[in-house]
């Protein structure tokens, strides 16, 4: 091809359009792929969040519009014993309950860490209190904890013969507090298990090996190798387990409904007793929106435990 022929077809060739210019640009395209995931946010997270933020400080009702009051609603709760008591019991519930959970959460997961047989079999038995439904889990207990037909009295009274009378496990305040710490323990162990056995299986073998030819005992081993370096993933998981803790409602709500005498309320099903049932909407919002304290305190942990990470990865913290 000569080389006016050449100049000739430069010229004659078209610019590729504005649209494939703009589908070339790496910035539209990350916009692109992230617009479906932002427009979920703000329709099932962003709106109801801010609804829900709008509406504690009003005096909205069921059926009835309601215009703004400012703080009245939250002053009320400031002198109500029982939102108090479902604040004392939620921070309770949620710290013995995420304690339990991690201490036989990590124990577990360090058993299932060895060379067990059928290793894998007992990891899909592990996993059996998590993926049951949450409203199976609570009639399960609720039956269990029954003053007339428990399993557990029958055993103690009727087998055994250690008592005279069956237990009332959900008769009184403190007994029925404990037994729903206990059944929310038994329904989190599996996920702190599983996540924490996915951490140690990063750990290398080599490093133990090392620290016993230098003498190391096995507390040792625990605290200067595995805890450090299990480090960020305790802290993501504490993290969520304590959001999943404060914020339980369906195993709380099935089981005791917040008696007795407003004993185990904790306060996402007060918020929601208040609001739904009592039609409070206004009030039932305010007591949701006092939770958000709590849930900021938790997600800035998760930030704690990302920066610990990058300090054992070597980089600077900034």
């Amino acid at each position: 091809m000569s080389v006016t022929a050449t100049a000739a077809w430069k010229n004659t060739r078209q610019e590729p359009g504005w649209l494939v210019r703009l589908f070339d640009s790496k910035p539209f395209l990350v916009f692109i792929c992230m617009l479906p995931a932002v427009g979920l946010l703000t329709v099932f997270l962003t709106y109801p969040l801010g609804l829900g933020i709008w509406l504690a400080f009003t005096d909205t009702m069921i059926g009835r519009g309601g215009s703004w009051v400012g703080l009245e609603n939250f002053e009320y709760l400031a002198e109500d014993p029982v939102f108090w008591s479902s604040v004392f019991y939620s921070v309770f519930y949620t710290a013995v309950a995420t304690i339990g959970k991690f201490a036989l959460g990590l124990w577990l997961a360090l058993l299932l860490n060895q060379h067990l047989p059928f290793k894998s079999l007992l990891r899909a038995i592990v996993l059996l209190p998590w993926i049951t439904p949450t409203v199976l889990s609570a009639i399960a207990f609720w039956w269990i904890y029954d003053p007339q037909f428990s399993i557990v009295s029958y055993i103690v009274v009727d087998v055994l013969g250690l008592r005279d009378t069956y237990f009332d496990f959900l008769g009184s305040a403190w007994p029925a507090r404990w037994s729903l710490i206990a059944a929310n323990i038994w329904r989190g162990i599996p996920f702190v298990a599983i996540c924490l056995l996915a951490g140690l299986q990063t750990i290398s073998p080599s490093l133990y090996e090392a620290a016993l030819l230098d003498g190391a005992t096995p507390w040792q081993r625990f605290t200067q190798i595995t805890v450090p370096l299990l480090m960020p993933i305790l802290a993501i998981v504490m993290t969520f387990s304590i959001i999943f803790t404060f914020t339980d409602f369906q195993l709380v709500y099935a089981i005791t409904r917040g008696g007795p005498v407003n004993s185990t309320h904790l306060m996402a099903t007060l918020a929601f007793q208040r609001g739904i049932p009592g039609g409070q909407l206004a009030e039932g919002a305010a007591i949701a929106v006092s939770m958000i304290p709590f849930l900021v305190f938790a997600t800035l942990f998760t930030y704690f435990g990302m920066a610990r990470r990058k300090w054992q990865q070597g980089e600077g913290n900034d």
